[in-house]
């Protein structure tokens, strides 16, 4: 149904657009040929429709530009993520020390009152 509105929305404006340059013209030349009193109109939807049709080959053929991420760090095996448990936290290794260990260590070597 949104799609159907955006449609008959799309529609109006251009519809619009034609009704107010009516009696606008210019003139198109290719070099060799010349079209005088062309609606405004006509050369804009041609030239659209030019471009739709550049372009669609482009677009049905063109080459993919899907790459293959690098394997994350600290993956498991065949490239894939470790899973994480809980909201994003990692599974803490036991070889890693905790902030309060480090903390702990920082006391020890600068004394209880800080940097000496």
């Amino acid at each position: 149904m949104k799609r159907l509105i955006i449609f008959i929305l799309i529609f109006a404006i251009f519809l619009g657009f034609i009704v107010l340059n009516l009696h606008n013209s210019c003139d198109i030349s290719f070099g060799f040929a010349t079209f005088s009193d062309v609606p405004i109109f006509l050369s804009a939807l041609f030239s659209f429709a030019l471009g739709m049709m550049f372009t669609l080959p482009l677009i049905l053929f063109g080459k993919g530009r899907k790459k293959t991420p690098p394997p994350q760090e600290g993956a498991g095996e065949g490239g894939a993520p470790k899973k994480r448990l809980g909201f994003g936290k990692k599974k803490s290794d036991a070889s890693s020390p905790s902030i309060s260990q480090i903390a702990d260590e920082i006391r020890k070597e600068n004394g209880p009152y800080g940097v000496d």
